[in-house]
């Protein structure tokens, strides 16, 4: 371990995140744009009432992956939860992809969010932007000026997270609020709008696939649709309350996220008359401009942007303290340990996500979705190596200070629910496989990983076992054998 690592202060970050700040950030990261831009995917996909059963069915499986989340963090409340998981049950090496992996599908939804920002506007306003064509990738034409605003975009957040979570906490939250009341209002008025009809839901399900097929195809973006309850994990060395409450808050924050879902979802089913023959690119938008016109056109462009912003907001601190944390331990450049001198945040590794993200605009929409598209399967890889890692930290048998019967069966059960997902994504001719460009975009991030971990071997190998147990665990190698006596240590 070098010298510079050793002297990183693991208590300068702040601890000035409320629950309420705490849940708005996984939630509102949860939620995104997703929400109001994909219903219409999903309803043509695999029916309204099909997608509403796997999107819930999706959340449980979700609470039952974030048991062992809640459960390590309790013991383990520090920044950078996934990467400090993987590293308590398997080591350095595991670690390092794992945390890899989960690091670009942060990276995707940031890059994502902001892209749909410039969608929107080119939605509410066709022509407006489309000024400045640079050229053309995979059939969509790149312009300028959606490059300016997405850019502009992401640079406005890396300065709010910078300023710090009490600052983007907060925001976060207010952000939240203003979503549900467009939601609800949203909702409620569908009862009065034009077109509504509960016959529109039919067919309840994809006629060519049936129940089954067509209630798996969604289960099986549950990992993409949810990704933003992990969130919490990685910013709990930050908490002003009880670490024990996380679990809780996961809780809350999928229940919430599943009941968006599903409102949206028959919120667009019902408005949408399959008599009239539309086939919208963006349905949602499309059957409100119908039933309220530009009023509610605009009431739900509100709703989007507030998604937008909560995504962008609660991933970038996410993925900066992950990277945070893998910097303070030197597994990545101790770099990004940095903290700023007044807000005491991780400004660099805030600032280097922000430049990779910044490349996203321009590749154009299509290129991007490819890469978005394998997002769920690094962050199913993440859920796996975590719930794995609360296997082997938690014990049946009574003697062992880590006995805890109830967390390791529910760890077994969030394992096999990850293998799942991951299964569903990654073999071909699955109902939710991957396609061959998210295939080769998957296999170029592992590389350009394996490239990296080559040339960080030698450094990782040298480290020493005690210092980096305090650095990413804020325990001692002994007090960790200690807590998990009979599991192996840290190698």
């Amino acid at each position: 371990m070098g010298k510079n690592e050793r002297q990183v202060d693991r208590g300068d970050l702040k601890q000035n995140l409320s629950e309420k700040f705490v849940w708005a950030i996984a939630y509102g990261s949860c939620i995104g744009w997703g929400a109001f831009i994909l219903p219409g995917d999903w309803i043509h996909k695999a029916g309204p009432i099909a997608s509403a059963i796997g999107i819930v069915i999706g959340a449980l499986l979700m609470i039952l992956i974030a048991v062992s989340y809640g459960a390590l963090v309790e013991r383990f409340p520090v920044s950078g939860g996934a990467f400090a998981f993987s590293f308590l049950g398997f080591g350095r090496y595991v670690s390092f992809f794992s945390s890899w992996f989960l690091t670009f599908g942060y990276i995707c939804v940031v890059a994502l969010n902001a892209t749909a920002f410039s969608l929107l506007i080119k939605f509410l306003m066709p022509g407006v932007l489309e000024h400045g064509k640079l050229y053309t990738i995979a059939g969509w034409d790149v312009y300028i000026t959606e490059i300016l605003i997405a850019s502009v975009l992401l640079i406005i957040f890396m300065f709010i997270a910078i300023k710090g979570t009490s600052v983007s906490g907060s925001l976060q939250y207010y952000f939240c609020v203003a979503m549900v009341v467009t939601i609800v209002l949203l909702f409620i008025g569908s009862f009065f709008g034009h077109g509504f009809s509960l016959d529109n839901l039919q067919p309840l399900k994809s006629e060519k696939q049936g129940w089954f097929l067509s209630i798996i195809s969604i289960v099986a973006i549950a990992p993409w649709a949810y990704v933003g309850f992990d969130n919490i994990p990685q910013t709990a060395e930050e908490f002003d309350f009880s670490p024990n409450k996380t679990f809780k808050l996961i809780v809350y924050s999928l229940l919430a996220a599943a009941f968006t879902y599903v409102l949206m979802l028959l919120y667009t089913g019902w408005l949408h008359s399959k008599s009239s023959g539309k086939s919208d690119l963006w349905l949602t938008g499309a059957v409100t401009q119908s039933a309220f016109g530009y009023i509610g056109l605009a009431i739900l462009a509100i709703a989007i942007i507030m998604g937008i912003f909560t995504g962008l907001n609660g991933f970038l601190m996410s993925s900066s303290r992950l990277l945070f944390s893998m910097g303070r331990s030197g597994i990545m450049p101790s770099m990004f340990s940095k903290l700023h001198r007044k807000y005491k945040t991780p400004y660099v590794a805030i600032i280097f996500l922000v430049a990779i993200t910044l490349i996203a605009p321009w590749l154009g929409r299509t290129a991007l979705t490819w890469i978005v598209n394998m997002s769920s399967s690094g962050v199913s890889i993440a859920y796996l190596v975590t719930c794995l890692s609360a296997v082997r930290l938690f014990s049946y048998d009574k003697n062992s200070p880590t006995y805890a019967p109830i967390y390791k069966t529910f760890a077994i059960i969030g394992s096999i629910m990850s293998l799942a997902f991951l299964i569903l994504l990654l073999v071909p001719f699955s109902p939710a496989g991957l396609s061959m460009p998210s295939y080769i975009a998957l296999a170029g991030w592992f590389l350009i990983g394996l490239i990296f971990f080559i040339i960080r071997y030698p450094k990782l190998k040298k480290m020493d076992n005690d210092t980096l147990s305090k650095l990413i665990l804020n325990k001692s190698k002994s007090e960790v054998n200690k807590m998990v006596k009979g599991t192996k240590s840290n190698k």
